[in-house]
């Protein structure tokens, strides 16, 4: 029961961040032009709204007992140790994320205004297929490692973290937009890809799971390298 009612949680947060997440561009173009902002400038905003969600997710995730809405990322935590997920409540949340990333973008493409729809379609490969692969593996073991300093070896203040986070992901998405959107999150790229009729291609597999989910435990690797987990001391 417990794997279910995780796995119930997850896909529900997915749901909700795939939808929310997806009207970053528009909420950031109107702010924008509000405000009369243009150019690298506006890229502060949408690190304010990245850090806004960040918080506010992150006390739905702990409300629903520790979800979360990123496949790469579950596996990270698992593979430095963190958590109480075992490989058969790990391969049951991976689906759930990715229906719940599916229904999220469903919703947000039916109910997004017609002036903004244009702003809508997910992460999609801009070079060779390898090119592709290596850059969104690349790009998720960083931004998973610095996701594991920050969470577990960063500073105390949740405002703080989530501070940190948002400048990490923007830092990202910006290094990746010439490459593959980029994703990072297995979920989210499945859910535009079932959309955009995407989502049974090699190109989908190989690009936007496979290498995120090796660069994510890469990065847990690493992490646990650098950090390495307190010996358990031996009992008499």
């Amino acid at each position: 029961m417990g794997v279910v009612k995780a796995a119930i949680g997850d896909g529900v947060l997915t749901f909700m961040w795939v939808f929310c997440a997806s009207t970053l561009g528009a909420a950031t173009s109107v702010i924008a032009t509000a405000i009369g902002i243009q150019g690298m400038v506006s890229l502060l905003i949408t690190i304010t709204l990245i850090f806004i969600l960040l918080f506010i997710f992150g006390i739905i995730g702990h409300a629903f007992g520790g979800a979360s809405f990123n496949p790469a990322g579950t596996a990270a935590f698992y593979a430095a140790g963190v958590g109480g997920d075992t490989l058969i409540s790990a391969a049951v949340r991976f689906p759930a994320q990715a229906l719940g990333a599916v229904g999220g973008a469903l919703a947000i493409v039916e109910l997004m205004p017609p002036k903004y729809k244009h702003m809508l379609g997910g992460p999609s490969l801009k070079v060779d297929l390898h090119t592709g692969a290596i850059a969104e593996g690349l790009l998720t073991f960083v931004m998973n490692f610095l996701v594991l300093c920050i969470i577990l070896k960063g500073p105390k203040s949740p405002l703080m973290k989530n501070w940190m986070l948002s400048i990490s992901i923007v830092t990202m998405i910006v290094a990746g937009s010439a490459y593959t959107g980029p994703s990072m999150n297995p979920a989210n790229a499945f859910g535009w890809a079932y959309v955009n009729n995407r989502h049974n291609t090699w190109e989908q597999f190989y690009v936007y799971w496979i290498c995120p989910f090796v660069g994510a435990i890469l990065a847990a690797w690493v992490f646990r390298l650098f950090f390495p987990p307190p010996s358990k001391q031996k009992t008499a």
